[in-house]
């Protein structure tokens, strides 16, 4: 729930912080829409057609709320997350916001799930996931040729 400036969410441990809105302004400006419409605009990706989620995390160096609209990769009731940067030499920032606190909140339309990620370092799990994710949205396959990084995967799970 968005309180002006300041959010409350269980991803951040029910406490108030400040939320950050993306430097890109594409990218605020679909957050701002896909969340005052309740999660019934904003949906895809600019106009590729394809969905999106909002992933709700904490800023590891500020520890204010991040938003992050990625692509939507189910695998079952779980999400993938790829951390692609559009194939970039570095991953992106929300990357070490997860891996310094793994609690986040996803909106899937109208959906809010609270959820803890895992990054896959599996071969087997990572390679069943990224299949999944290419199938999803298959430029992944090309931001990987195009990057010497292996594109990290994330799983996001219910939290019990």
């Amino acid at each position: 729930m968005t309180l002006g400036q300041f959010v409350y969410t269980e991803a951040n441990g029910g406490e108030m912080s400040e939320y950050i809105p993306s430097p890109r302004e594409w990218v605020a400006n679909q957050v701002a829409l896909y969340e005052s419409s309740g999660g019934t605009e904003g949906l895809t990706l600019r106009d590729t057609g394809l969905p999106v989620i909002i992933v709700t995390n904490k800023g590891n160096k500020t520890g204010a709320t991040r938003k992050t609209p990625l692509m939507r990769v189910k695998d079952g009731d779980n999400y993938v997350l790829v951390a692609s940067m559009g194939g970039a030499p570095k991953h992106p920032v929300w990357y070490y916001n997860l891996k310094t606190d793994r609690d986040v909140e996803i909106r899937d339309e109208t959906q809010v799930f609270n959820m803890r990620v895992r990054e896959i370092k599996d071969a087997e799990e990572r390679a069943r996931l990224w299949e999944i994710a290419v199938t999803a949205y298959p430029p992944y396959a090309d931001y990987q040729n195009k990057t010497e990084r292996v594109i990290p995967v994330f799983l996001a799970e219910l939290v019990p």
